[in-house]
């Protein structure tokens, strides 16, 4: 887990805070925000909050009374203890990509399958920069709908020893997950005392919470597991084409949600999200790593600070259909501001390639050049009298050269950041070595990392209660 001392880079004045306040204390009250369960709709009229329908009308205090009751901090357990990690203040946590329903291994593109998420588990094992494999990777076309999500959990209990998202399609997934990670952790106490998962909620923007999310909601908070709040903005498509009115969108739908978990269980730990970006207007496709991406995530930044909540932005994102440049400074876009801001739970940090449609072999590796890059220079230096290496000068003298000195000598193998993926070879070299462009580089990596990954080690007890769950809810679930 990495931790971001640098300082927070806030570009909203006090005025812009103040009218983005008035905005969405507005937008709460008068237009109101959709709940698609009657659980939650009978939670706010309790409450004492207007429900029409299943449009609830929230008094803007009452939700700022709710989210005060929401931790700033918390911790999620690994069963690997040195892969636990702490969500908030100036830690930050990076999970890979998740969600598509497409692999790319060099030049192909096709179906993912449960092997292709289990190497990207493996990878994500096997890379210190991440702190989790996520959750869904990759979508598993070849395992059964209704059931893969067991085996989704299962390779990440077992393949990983590192955090992992609980899986959100439905309560009943989500009932699984909590009684898997049970398993895992040895009782239901032992997960409500430290979390053990952390789960992506998704507003169905704008302005409504759906019934399947809800479901699986109630499942996690209930079960006192942090969920990830997040409001789905595509600026043009999502919400109003302007930044400001996409921030106090997301600000609506977050502290409506954030809200709920509280009524739910008080004290529940929640993450405030964030994914937005915008559509190209010619063409009405989403797109990634763009300006207005970048300035609404270092807007989150400070507006999650200014509620005084943990949150989730950022990543490596891109449009692009494969691991060029487009895919590199795309994700560069929306991986620097995210560090700028200091985001505590980082989704999608490796992987990501055409609009999240594709986990992508090859980008898993850039990304993670990026991110190790990044964790590089955000890290304080360290300035001392014997970093200032004044000894160095009068060993070397005028005109000479450092290379040879005894400074040097004795920092040389950790002085400097040595790149993963980049190459620094002379051309005639290069050429040599076969004129290998990034892509056939990370291709070569991630092969070799699964040759010599080696996986953890697991109670053989544990492992076998996991299994016995996994084929008995199999059976029950008709798969």
């Amino acid at each position: 887990m990495f931790r971001n001392q640098m300082p927070r880079y806030e570009v909203l004045s006090e005025d812009a805070m103040a009218t983005l306040d008035t905005g969405w204390r507005r937008l709460m009250t008068e237009i109101g925000v959709e709940f698609m369960d009657d659980r939650a709709l009978a939670l706010f009229r309790e409450a004492g909050q207007k429900v029409e329908d299943n449009k609830v009308f929230l008094d803007p205090d009452f939700v700022l009374e709710q989210v005060a009751k929401a931790p700033s901090e918390f911790d999620i357990q690994a069963r690997n203890p040195a892969n636990s990690v702490h969500i908030g203040g100036d830690s930050m946590a990076f999970g890979a990509v998740y969600g598509p329903p497409f692999v790319r291994e060099g030049d192909v593109r096709r179906d993912g399958t449960m092997e292709d998420f289990k190497n990207f588990a493996r990878l994500a094992q096997s890379f210190g920069a991440l702190d989790s494999a996520g959750g869904v990777v990759n979508e598993p076309n070849d395992t059964p709908l209704d059931s893969r999500h067991l085996d989704m959990t299962l390779a990440l209990q077992t393949l990983t020893d590192k955090i992992y998202m609980g899986n959100v399609v439905s309560g009943v997934n989500a009932a699984d997950t909590i009684a898997m990670t049970e398993i895992l952790f040895g009782s239901l106490e032992a997960i409500e005392q430290t979390p053990a998962t952390i789960s992506l909620i998704n507003c169905n923007s704008p302005l409504r919470w759906d019934d399947r999310m809800l479901e699986a909601q109630f499942e996690y908070t209930s079960a006192n597991q942090p969920v990830v709040l997040t409001p789905f903005i595509l600026m043009g498509a999502m919400s109003p084409v302007t930044i400001p009115a996409a921030l106090v969108q997301q600000i609506t739908e977050a502290l409506s949600g954030i809200a709920l978990s509280q009524l739910i269980r008080p004290g529940a730990p929640v993450v405030f999200g964030s994914f937005l970006s915008n559509i190209d207007m010619q063409s009405g496709s989403p797109t990634f790593g763009t300006p207005e991406s970048g300035l609404g995530l270092l807007c989150t930044g400070q507006i999650a600070r200014h509620f005084d909540l943990p949150f989730r932005t950022g990543g490596g994102l891109t449009s692009s259909q494969v691991p060029d440049a487009q895919a590199g400074y795309e994700a560069l876009m929306t991986l620097m501001p995210t560090f700028l801001a200091g985001a505590n739970w980082v989704m999608h940090a490796a992987g990501w390639l055409e609009g999240g449609l594709v986990a992508g072999f090859e980008k898993f590796i850039i990304d993670i050049e990026l991110v190790q890059m990044l964790q590089h220079e955000f890290t304080p230096l360290e300035i001392d009298e014997d970093s200032m290496a004044f000894g160095a000068h009068e060993e070397v003298g005028h005109g000479g050269h450092f290379l040879g000195a005894m400074h040097t000598m004795e920092r040389f193998r950790t002085c400097f950041y040595r790149p993963l993926l980049s190459s620094s070879e002379n051309y005639e070299r290069w050429m040599r070595n076969g004129a290998k462009d990034t892509a056939a580089r990370a291709s070569e990596i991630w092969k070799k990392r699964l040759e010599e990954y080696v996986e953890p080690e697991l109670d053989p007890a544990v492992r076998e209660e996991l299994e016995a769950y996994v084929n008995r809810r199999r059976t029950e679930l008709g798969d």
